[in-house]
């Protein structure tokens, strides 16, 4: 899939969220975008359970997955726990050694600077890593 047909389907995503979770999500995803300009989205894990798949952002590999629940918006670094977190943006899964994820409730605001500052993390710690090879 390419990018383009990505971001749609992430817009699509964003769009069907009529509630406090779609202004989340797009808040976030424009932020991530901010961050770094070779950001690239992707959405993946498309299944008939989730037809419109999981909202991912990457750069040498997986930076975070957006997910929606009924209750919150989940982003989930791939390697958060390589991160320096000095905000303590980081409040879930905090007990694995690889992943590390933020969740946002209704009424919950992020700190712009300190978001953007993980995601930079993110990008870096991909690249001090050599990509895994991508099957075919």
């Amino acid at each position: 899939m390419d990018d383009e047909d990505a971001s749609a389907l992430i817009d699509a995503k964003i769009a069907s969220l009529t509630d406090w979770r779609g202004a989340a999500l797009a808040r976030l995803r424009a932020l991530i975008r901010e961050a770094d300009p070779d950001i690239e989205e992707a959405v993946k894990w498309r299944k008939p359970t989730n037809p419109a798949g999981v909202p991912t952002w990457e750069r040498a590999g997986v930076l975070c997955t957006g997910e929606t629940y009924r209750d919150k918006v989940k982003l989930t670094f791939a390697k958060g726990a390589a991160i320096d977190d000095p905000n303590k943006l980081f409040n879930a899964s905090l007990d694995g050694n690889v992943r590390r994820a933020i969740d946002l409730a209704e009424g919950d605001d992020i700190d712009a600077a300190a978001f953007t500052a993980l995601v930079r993390g993110a990008v870096a710690a991909n690249l001090a890593r050599p990509a895994r090879a991508k099957r075919a």
